[in-house]
């Protein structure tokens, strides 16, 4: 199929994107338009208006300082994977990186976009919740900070306003002690996954997160206990776990979560 009629702009700065989305609200922000090309083509989305953000300087921007790193919204997956950004987790935004889809996924394909479409079997949407990042948001009223984990209302669904955009991700430094882990479970390389663990294990800064992705939408964070984290737990306490948490899927569901959990706290204790 074909795309049904719309507009185009392609803007340069962050005050002109803006000023277009609140003229239009019913317009869809493109960036690297690899889960948004589709569903044009599908018209599953028939928006009068795209605003192309790709050439905003601004959004592609990374800052560093004492305490935290802040990756801009268009920054590509494959920026990270290649190394070419700065990344305070030692290597692993990159390993997260390097299963996401296809090479020509990643070359277009940005950290915002992912983030705001909020497909439930995201990569990033997992493992950035496991890291404790925090979303940089802009939009008529002034621009407003977001964790993450507060971020995500359902499949698909955010708090993120019509006339707001993300500009960038904030994740905070870790140790060099920190140690993290990540696995998905999918069908073949490239396609989404079914379910994705995720650990973030830092002794010294007190970080200890468990997160898992689930069909709502939002992932969960596990209750990090000793005996589940700087270890590697056994399914059935991760079961039990999941369940404590809220998680509603059946017994298949819930053992997928589990082996996707316990793979990812074996990645960890493996580095």
């Amino acid at each position: 199929m074909k795309a049904a009629r719309f507009d185009y702009v392609r803007p340069t700065t962050l005050a002109e994107a803006l000023t277009l989305l609140s003229e239009a609200p019913d317009a869809k922000v493109l960036a690297g338009g690899q889960t948004l090309g589709p569903m044009l083509n599908l018209r599953l989305a028939q928006p009068p208006l795209l605003v192309d953000i790709a050439r905003i300087a601004e959004l592609a921007e990374v800052v560093e300082d004492r305490d935290s790193v802040t990756l801009g919204a268009t920054i590509t997956h494959a920026a990270v994977e290649d190394g070419r950004v700065t990344d305070p987790t030692a290597g692993f935004l990159a390993r997260v990186a390097t299963g996401i889809g296809y090479r020509a996924v990643r070359t277009r394909g940005t950290i915002g976009g992912s983030l705001a479409h909020a497909d439930p079997a995201a990569d990033w949407l997992v493992a950035l919740t496991a890291l404790g990042a925090e979303l940089n948001v802009a939009g008529p009223a002034g621009r407003r900070r977001l964790a993450l984990t507060g971020f995500v209302e359902g499949a698909m669904q955010t708090v993120l306003k019509s006339t707001e955009l993300i500009t960038s991700v904030r994740l905070a430094k870790f140790s060099s002690a920190a140690r993290f882990g990540y696995h998905k479970i999918c069908r073949k390389v490239g396609e989404f996954a079914d379910a994705i663990g995720a650990v973030a294990y830092d002794p010294e800064r007190g970080v200890r997160r468990l997160a898992v992705s689930t069909l709502a939408g939002a992932p969960l964070l596990l209750e990090a206990q000793d005996r589940t984290i700087g270890t590697v737990p056994e399914i059935a306490q991760i079961e039990v776990d999941l369940r404590h948490a809220g998680f509603s899927g059946d017994a298949y569901e819930t053992r997928l979560r589990a082996v996707a959990v316990r793979r990812a706290a074996i990645a960890m204790a493996s580095r």
